[in-house]
């Protein structure tokens, strides 16, 4: 993706769309095919405001898989009791636990299993000896999921909008914002079978809240009698299966192919490397001991800097437009202290951050190299889907512990590694991504669970213009939103918020 300033996040790329008004997003595609999404990216209007973009092969092209005989897409969704805004914004006034999802849902249905929803499951109904390609989308709030079929094997040939080598498996497991293509053969005895996603918790099992399975049923054509109830997924794993997610996760390659060729930079070619630290953190307050604040808000943080949005523009219109005083060019590329990262024991400093605007300036054209390192401070090591905007990167490498630059680059894959615009920082581990910085723009990058993102888990690039005009920003559009009529958030308000907070 390539387009700018229609790229979406609130006060990062433009200002939010007010009620009332309407504004056009133009989507500019370079060698993306397959399937990817669009969502909203203001508080959490994403959990409904979504939906799938699918983009075919060029005309005279073919898949480098056999040829499907129809397609459906398929969305993870999250679903909530109540008004979700009003729960996230009486969790951040109160300083408690910010809301998680009530259920799941498939193409908006949480199936059988609910009540409310039994006899209205999504169906997909299928014909004996075709072949399906699933466009699966987790467009969950929060949640990893896994997914299967009953007594259906199936396929996955691309992460994201890129090929990959063909994998076949009985589950996937799929991170909030990925997308995957899925071939399934359509071979089983005529009868209906349950297509099931159950929740992948990577927390601490003291705070782990599991919702129902969800289902939707795959229903082949013809004549037969109907069982009682469908075939259940017996290849479904358990809640906190991690064997089970990463003999998944380690089976994803990039295709890597004389038609699709990867581009990763090699050892000699990174100019920038980054060690990030993905935390989560209480916001200090100067005239406390450690921890003695009333209600000390809970807050993640990159590196130890608190991600807060500007209040007066966004940062591309301040970037673009020269204006000074919204954002600063000095996000570390190291943590500010090194400790046992991993290490359930933890100091004052490690706990408590401080709120920045903060962002690392790239020159056109330059090769980077991130390693993100979860930490389990506060005890809050878990799986972190980051995610990038603006670019597709390549997965070079991740395990677990701390990591070590002297021995595990050894292990880098640079034949075939993933290219992917989100991936999951394992739990208690870390994650090393690769990519060319060769598209000019302020690009945001950020957890992809919503609770992280709102408590700060963030921060952005500035990619320089190359010396053309077609490797430079272009124009603005004739209109963008207006940040005259700011809305109200816990990120534009957080100095009145721990003010309150340390008053008490």
């Amino acid at each position: 993706m390539v387009s700018l300033f229609t790229d979406g996040p609130e006060y990062i790329t433009q200002c939010p769309i007010q009620p009332g008004t309407n504004f056009t997003y133009e989507v500019l595609l370079s060698t993306e095919e397959g399937t990817l999404w669009w969502h909203a990216h203001s508080d959490w209007t994403r959990a409904s405001v979504h939906g799938a973009i699918v983009i075919l092969p060029t005309v005279g092209s073919t898949y480098p898989f056999p040829q499907p005989d129809e397609d459906e897409v398929i969305i993870l969704s999250s679903w909530y009791l109540g008004h979700l805004k009003e729960r996230v914004d009486e969790a951040m006034e109160e300083a408690t636990s910010l809301p998680r999802s009530d259920a799941y849902t498939i193409n908006g249905k949480p199936g059988d299993l609910f009540p409310c929803s039994k006899g209205t499951t999504y169906r997909r109904k299928v014909d004996y000896g075709k072949t399906y390609l699933f466009r699966i989308v987790n467009a969950n709030i929060d949640s990893s999921l896994f997914f299967a079929v009953a007594q259906h094997n199936l396929t996955v040939v691309r992460l994201d909008g890129a090929y990959i080598k063909p994998i076949c498996t009985t589950y996937i497991l799929i991170s909030p914002g990925q997308t995957m293509d899925v071939l399934l053969k359509a071979d089983q005895v005529l009868g209906r079978y349950y297509m099931a996603g159950r929740h992948f918790s990577s927390d601490n099992a003291k705070v782990s809240e599991f919702g129902h399975d969800v289902t939707a049923i795959l229903e082949y054509n013809g004549n037969y009698t109907y069982p009682t109830s469908p075939l259940f997924p017996k290849t479904l794993p358990m809640y906190s299966d991690f064997a089970a997610a990463l003999n998944f996760t380690y089976q994803i390659k990039s295709l890597a192919s004389p038609q699709y060729p990867i581009n990763v930079p090699t050892d000699n070619d990174i100019t920038t490397r980054m060690f990030i630290t993905a935390s989560m953190n209480s916001l200090y307050c100067e005239d406390s001991g450690f921890l003695s604040c009333t209600e000390i808000p809970i807050s993640t943080s990159v590196n130890n800097i608190s991600w807060v949005n500007p209040r007066s523009t966004d940062l591309l219109q301040a970037y673009y437009r020269n204006i000074s005083g919204v954002y600063s060019t000095d996000f570390p590329d190291q943590p500010p202290t090194y400790y046992n990262f991993t290490d359930e024991t933890y100091s004052k400093d490690t706990v408590l951050t401080v709120q920045g605007t903060k962002v690392k300036v790239l020159s056109y054209n330059e090769s980077v190299e991130i390693v993100f390192q979860g930490t389990d401070v506060q005890g809050g090591s878990v799986n972190h889907p980051m995610h990038m905007h603006g670019y597709m990167f390549y997965v070079v490498g991740y395990g677990f512990g701390n990591y070590d630059n002297e021995t595990d680059p050894k292990g880098f894959n640079l034949v075939d590694p993933p290219h992917v615009t989100t991936f999951g920082v394992p739990k208690n581990g870390w994650l090393a991504i690769r990519f060319i910085a060769n598209n000019p723009g302020v690009w945001f990058w950020h957890c992809h669970m919503e609770r992280h993102l709102t408590l700060g888990m963030e921060a952005a690039f500035i990619v320089k213009n190359g010396d053309t005009a077609e490797t430079s920003i272009l124009e603005p559009p004739a209109y963008m939103p207006s940040c005259n009529v700011p809305l109200a958030s816990r990120i534009e308000n957080s100095d009145v918020f721990v003010e309150k907070k340390i008053d008490q």
